[in-house]
């Protein structure tokens, strides 16, 4: 949802429990003349459940892709084998740490939605 759409959103919303524009404006720091535009504008179309599957897969396999390519750059990084000081040293760890335990997650997330995708193969 776009910003525009989102305050358009609010101002309605603050409109149906019967908020005056001049409350409405004065709550989300517009103008009146905003607010009374907004309560005008027609209704966003609803993007429909097939569309916006397909947006957050599209979204998904980019993340997919730019998390690939992450890790193809840490490894030949080979942070681990590169000389810094303690501090940097220990930030690089705990970063590592932090993401890892992200990456495990969201890998056993997709497990359990996934169990099918993620067993093992027979050897």
């Amino acid at each position: 949802m776009t910003a525009v759409a989102h305050r358009r959103a609010r101002v309605r919303q603050l409109a149906q429990t019967g908020a005056s524009n001049r409350q409405i404006a004065a709550q989300l720091g517009i103008s009146k003349d905003t607010v009374r535009r907004d309560l005008l504008a027609p209704l966003e179309p609803v993007e429909p459940m097939s569309e916006r599957l397909a947006r957050r897969a599209a979204q998904t396999e980019k993340a997919m892709r730019q998390l690939s390519a992450a890790a193809q750059a840490l490894d030949a990084a080979r942070p681990a084998y590169t000389p810094t000081d303690d501090v940097t040293a220990r930030r690089w760890h705990s970063e590592l740490r932090a993401i890892s335990e992200q990456l495990v997650a969201h890998a056993g997330a997709f497990a359990d939605y996934y169990p099918s995708a993620t067993d093992p193969v027979p050897s």
